[in-house]
């Protein structure tokens, strides 16, 4: 077998893999195969192809993988949906207990449920503490 087509398939491995894992380790290193493929397909030989698909997937490695971090962590003012609102002041609109309850919110009637089990009286500002589904878990 041909190696640049080998280079080729393990390429194509790490990358399925990658898309599989979503943990942009595999992504640099299908990169490198891909850059030593290329360097096998002009015929500089193994030893370059080798060297190349090294220092490539560790370059690749070393300079995407902090940025990828940084946008993991995404800061609770760039959340979207339902994940915006945690952390947000709501009012309550009619007593709130571990079973029932509504608050407004962002200018939304929503359901709610006391987060920690204490009875919460309508009139009372509360802070959310999580969303599950469409109901707003909150607390003083």
């Amino acid at each position: 077998m041909e190696p640049w087509l080998i280079w080729l398939i393990v390429a194509v491995l790490l990358g399925v893999g990658e898309v599989l894992s979503l943990s942009l380790y595999l992504a640099p290193f299908a990169v490198g195969a891909l850059a030593a493929m290329i360097v096998s397909l002009v015929g500089l030989g193994d030893a370059l192809s080798l060297a190349v698909a090294l220092v490539i997937s560790v370059s690749t490695l070393t300079l995407l993988r902090p940025i990828a971090r940084s946008h993991l962590k995404t800061p609770g003012r760039i959340r979207t949906g339902a994940a915006r609102l945690v952390g947000r002041e709501a009012l309550v609109l009619e007593r709130t207990t571990q079973d029932e309850g509504a608050v407004k919110l962002e200018g939304e009637t929503w359901s709610a449920r006391s987060y920690d089990g204490h009875p919460l009286e309508a009139g009372a500002r509360v802070q959310v503490m999580e969303i599950r589904g469409a109901t707003a878990l909150v607390s003083e």
